[in-house]
């Protein structure tokens, strides 16, 4: 009987990470090794007595003092870590064959890259890992041999349209490519009237018409960041120029992406849209499993249109444009000053129309170089973050 292989979760309470559980669920090839939470302690007890990993992590210490107490009450035999490199323990541990990178945002570039560096199979759904980190990322990837998965709808889709590889993602894919095309839903607010923008709040903001997600990227949708986010990684897992990442707007979310070849070919994939798909995808690469996914039924589908972007009505999709023309430190800055901006609303205390201009304010303040050492995105991610908060207290309040 073969081996299971071994998954650490990192972010298991989150969308992705419910998602990856499901599709485990259905295939007993796979056991989970490591689950990871910030606050979420309720649903992440519940996981664990169902999966039963060996360990689990919770990132905020009064959380995790509640969670110690709720295992110890419990009939569940997973163990806490409560060291500081917990994370990145559980990502590079020698008995874990794959590793679910789904940390939203900064907070999981470290045990990301502990993953990339360990060898592992990263199955990459923390794009801002890659936004931030870039080539440092993909340099520890070919020295490591780690087999870097794209999750993301779109990147994903991109992979499977792309040659072959042995081992993930790899430049040498791209070699008769002439442009690829990321594919955006538009999010809830793609035909209101942009001088209703300053009314939209944090609710209709998270009520995506087609992707259940979390808050903070279902914010990015809204504002199209999202792609602006995934233009820079595009451009890194991929090595391609910004000229040849394309963004059309495709309400229906059922072309997830396509690729230009040289010979005037177009290679796209189609998929309802669930991220059960490119989770499974990543999981049983280069077999197919099951995803538990509704088969498309091109015959009851609505029509498929595309549409070029406003980039007056979405500027985030312009600064991530910006940021990935500059690279270097400015994609560390877009996304810090992202973050920042889309918690300030979340929060209720600044509105929906403002998170563009703190962004391309933050980055008007902070000048562009070489993001050559793991200090200077760590530096430049603060600066950045303080910038923003500070711009938030003074001039958007």
């Amino acid at each position: 009987m073969a081996a299971t292989r071994k998954i650490t979760i990192l972010g298991s309470t989150g969308s992705v990470g419910q998602n990856t559980l499901a599709v485990i669920e259905a295939h007993p090839a796979y056991s989970v090794y490591a689950l990871t939470a910030h606050r979420n302690i309720d649903l992440l007890l519940t996981q664990c007595r169902e999966f039963s990993p060996r360990f689990a992590v919770v990132t905020d210490p009064e959380s995790a003092d509640l969670f110690s107490a709720l295992l110890q009450e419990s009939d569940c035999d997973t163990e806490l870590l409560r060291t500081e490199d917990a994370l990145a323990q559980v990502a590079s541990a020698e008995e874990v064959d794959s590793v679910m990178a789904a940390i939203v945002g900064a907070a999981g570039l470290q045990s990301t890259l502990a993953a990339v560096t360990s060898g592992k199979r990263v199955l990459l759904a923390n794009k801002e890992s890659l936004v931030m980190s870039g080539d440092l990322f993909m340099a520890a990837a070919a020295e490591s041999g780690a087999a870097i998965l794209p999750i993301d709808s779109e990147h994903n889709a991109i992979y499977q349209c792309l040659p072959s590889t042995e081992n993930g993602v790899n430049p040498s894919q791209n070699i008769h490519v002439q442009k690829i095309i990321l594919t955006a839903s538009g999010g809830p607010f793609l035909d209101l009237p942009s001088e209703q923008f300053g009314d939209i709040t944090p609710e209709q903001a998270c009520r995506h018409p087609k992707w259940r997600m979390g808050q903070k990227i279902s914010v990015d949708s809204a504002t199209m960041m999202n792609k602006g986010l995934e233009v820079i990684e595009a451009c890194y897992l991929f090595a391609l120029e910004p000229a040849q990442v394309e963004v059309l707007i495709h309400p229906q979310s059922i072309v997830h992406s396509m690729v230009y070849y040289r010979d005037g070919s177009v290679l796209a994939q189609m998929a309802n849209p669930d991220m059960r798909i490119p989770i499974a995808y990543g999981l049983a690469w280069p077999q197919r499993i099951e995803s538990g996914a509704r088969l498309l039924d091109l015959t009851a589908s609505e029509p498929l249109t595309f549409l070029q972007p406003e980039l007056e009505r979405f500027p985030c999709l312009r600064l991530g444009r910006e940021a990935a023309q500059q690279q270097g430190t400015m994609p560390i800055v877009l996304n810090a000053a992202n973050e920042v901006a889309v918690a300030a609303f979340l929060g209720k205390k600044i509105g929906f129309s403002r998170i563009p201009l703190i962004i391309e304010a933050v980055m008007t303040k902070i000048p562009c170089e070489a993001a050559s050492t793991l200090a200077i995105i760590r530096d430049t991610d603060e600066y950045a973050r303080n910038i923003a908060n500070e711009l938030i207290l003074k001039d958007f309040c």
